[in-house]
């Protein structure tokens, strides 16, 4: 068996205190510091790219750039790379209640900019001699992410003008040919024309970078690690594609999707989920030694302590959709690239601390992949219950406890697609909740915040290696707490916990379960 560990997921956006969204500021640290007291040697959070449209983590502008909208401000003007004044959010941005990402995209983006100009404009030795060492590292990625948002930048603006929107402004869509195709020539010269605009968006990343760096050592010293996200896909709308278009799916004449990822009709949804990110040219990574991959792992655990993969199962075979279907119901599964990924991957970067996410339709050979590769799979408790009278059936559903049949695993009470566990018990049927009641052996008058904090108990006490909860199931919020459902788009991602939160039950009541469950027990006894 595996080290016993457990630890909370928590969002950077969601954290509680500062100028619009959560940032990678002070009240980071204090969450931290929290986990600690609770015993908690795990901090899972969602990806950290640029989100685009409709603010998903899973659909970044560049799945190796950070998010500029979680650089602390105020930890700028600390570092003497910004000044009280320029920072100074207007009244319409308020520190308490949801994140409005049209909003803080609006005032903050902008104000980023004029603190990366102020910074090149007081650049000390030392400041200076980071950002260069900065820049020489990271230019594999940086120099085209770069280019491609002060391009993408200039010709969102244009393309409003004319009134166009959606994917007709896109870059493969909308832009001039030679800089659509990332010919080298082309994007040299626009970078030449627009040197403080490319520079500013360096610095940009640098103050992520930085900011990050310093929140990850501090949390490790605490002895916690961080288990970071990606998704298996990548946007359309990203520097990854446009910088690498012979590695996806696209005609290299007409610059257009061939393709696009979805999964079929699941659990989340009766018309399945059409997602619409490119696919990858296999063959063509293959050929190339799979380098792409190898730089996204590599680039991720210079960030995080361990990566989770999202839909790992399109490894082995992933649901090809036409380009321009308007559902996901009309697919078909395709052979994946398979283990020769993970071994090309593991004799380059050694072993992989990688969680493979496993949930949806998942066959022989997708378990066969996993275990092939030694990596821990999920198991998710809210699946384990449904709304039919338990039967012998039921009483054999894999996500029960009893039913686990290996402790490398990860298990979950839910995950940033499910309702929070109070919300979806409050909005099962009673046949769900009385399942429940009979499996923890509860009264039947045992309320929703009875029947969660059962199932978080369970997590702890599974035979699971990792269990992870989320910060919301810890404090029974309902489903007005939820960061996502699957297939909608308007609400999501937009959570932020009170800032007064977080308190010493809470953190007490961890520490007892992970006592009490013999998790983290190298860290309770040093």
């Amino acid at each position: 068996m595996g080290e016993r560990k457990s630890g909370v997921l928590l969002h950077i956006t969601s954290l509680p205190g500062t100028a619009g969204i959560g940032t990678l500021g002070k009240e980071a640290y204090k969450f931290a510091d929290w986990l600690h007291r609770a015993n908690q040697t795990l901090w899972q959070v969602l990806p950290l790219g640029p989100t685009g449209y409709g603010d998903s983590p899973y659909a970044s502008f560049s799945t190796f750039a950070g998010n500029p909208l979680l650089v602390d401000l105020d930890m700028l003007v600390e570092k003497g790379w910004a000044t009280a004044e320029l920072v100074a959010p207007p009244d319409y941005i308020k520190s308490e209640g949801k994140v409005d990402f049209g909003s803080v995209v609006w005032w903050k983006m902008p104000v980023l900019y004029k603190c990366a100009a102020h910074f090149l404009e007081t650049l000390s030795v030392e400041d200076g001699a980071a950002y260069e060492a900065f820049k020489d590292a990271n230019s594999s990625w940086l120099d085209n992410f770069a280019s491609y948002t002060s391009i993408k930048k200039f010709y969102d603006a244009e393309a409003n003008k004319q009134g166009v929107t959606g994917n007709a402004s896109m870059w493969n869509q909308f832009w001039p040919k030679e800089l659509a195709s990332h010919k080298q020539g082309a994007v040299s010269k626009w970078n030449a024309a627009h040197r403080d605009d490319v520079e500013q968006i360096k610095v940009i990343q640098f103050f992520f970078s930085v900011q990050w760096q310093a929140l990850k050592a501090y949390v490790n010293e605490l002895g916690i690690k961080i288990i970071g996200d990606i998704p298996i896909f990548v946007a359309a709308d990203s520097a990854d594609v446009w910088a690498n278009q012979r590695f996806f799916q696209y005609d290299e004449e007409t610059l257009q999707q061939k393709t696009c990822a979805g999964v079929p009709p699941d659990y989340f949804s009766a018309i399945g989920q059409l997602w619409g990110n490119p696919l990858y040219d296999w063959d063509a990574m293959k050929r190339n030694h799979y380098a792409w991959w190898v730089e996204r792992i590599r680039h991720m655990l210079s960030l995080v302590d361990i990566v989770r993969i999202d839909h790992f199962r399109g490894f082995e075979a992933y649901w090809q959709i036409p380009y321009g279907a308007p559902n996901a119901i009309k697919g078909e599964w395709i052979k994946g690239p398979g283990k020769a990924l993970f071994d090309t991957i593991k004799r380059r970067l050694g072993d992989l601390p990688i969680i493979a996410e496993d949930l949806g339709v998942i066959t022989p050979e997708v378990e066969a992949l996993r275990d092939g590769c030694e990596l821990p799979g999920m198991k998710i408790l809210q699946f384990a219950f449904n709304n039919n009278e338990w039967s012998e059936e039921s009483a054999g559903c894999k996500d029960l406890p009893h039913n686990y049949n290996t402790s490398k695993l990860v298990v979950y009470t839910g995950t940033h697609d499910n309702d929070t566990t109070a919300g979806y018990f409050t909005s099962c049927l009673e046949q769900c909740r009385q399942n429940v009641r009979q499996y923890f052996n509860l009264p039947e008058n045992a309320d929703v915040c009875t029947l969660t904090h059962a199932m978080i108990r369970a997590a702890f006490a599974s035979v699971a290696d990792t269990c992870i909860v989320p910060l919301q199931d810890i404090y029974c919020l309902g489903t007005d707490a939820r960061m996502n459902m699957p297939s909608t788009t308007g609400t999501n991602w937009t959570w932020r916990m009170d800032k007064n939160l977080l308190d010493d039950a809470g953190a007490e009541g961890l520490k007892r379960l992970s006592f009490i469950y013999g998790r983290n027990i190298a860290e309770q006894s040093a």
